[in-house]
């Protein structure tokens, strides 16, 4: 009976790696949202960022996990964002390190400025956590909708990611 019951646990593990690994989430359409929201960390999230605020599918930009030490100016001239972009639309997140305190950040920003619809861009491998992350700090009546930057993530990456994703699930069950 325990090995029917380790075999179940550890083909389930299996199964749901492989449809982790296998479909990764996608960029959304032309959704318009209040903000847009990105966790900075992986490459083309802040550029896709800007780029939904360019198009209109958003009024103002929030980049959470900020390195404490970059400027704004200095941040708008990595990122080839104008001055006026810069103080009307976009806010530098910089009490973030890690997922569980960028949904922190986020929700707070979110909070604050009465936010109802939030675009989340991020990599389509870290999109799963991220959005759980965040959906557990949002309150119920702020939605989320998802904006995968596509990538060619490793195996590691993807086994790494999928455990996170795995021991936040996990957290949230015990009560963490």
């Amino acid at each position: 009976m325990i090995r029917r019951i380790a075999a179940a646990i550890v083909l389930a593990w299996a199964l749901g790696f492989v449809w982790f690994a296998a479909v990764l989430p996608t960029p959304a359409g032309d959704f318009t949202t209040d903000a847009v929201v990105v966790p900075t960390g992986g490459p083309g999230r802040i550029a896709r960022g800007l780029e939904i605020l360019d198009e209109g599918l958003a009024k103002e930009m929030f980049v959470s996990g900020v390195d404490p030490e970059v400027k704004t100016d200095e941040f708008a001239s990595e990122f080839d964002v104008p001055a006026r972009q810069m103080r009307c639309c976009v806010t530098l997140g910089q009490g973030a390190v890690d997922t569980r305190s960028n949904a922190t950040e986020i929700a707070q920003w979110a909070e604050d400025r009465e936010v109802r619809t939030i675009r989340l861009v991020t990599t389509d491998w870290h999109m799963r956590r991220a959005a759980s992350e965040l959906r557990a700090q949002l309150p119920g009546e702020i939605s989320i909708v998802r904006d995968a930057v596509p990538s060619e993530p490793s195996l590691r990456a993807l086994f790494l990611e999928y455990h996170k994703l795995l021991a936040s699930m996990a957290a949230r069950l015990w009560g963490e």
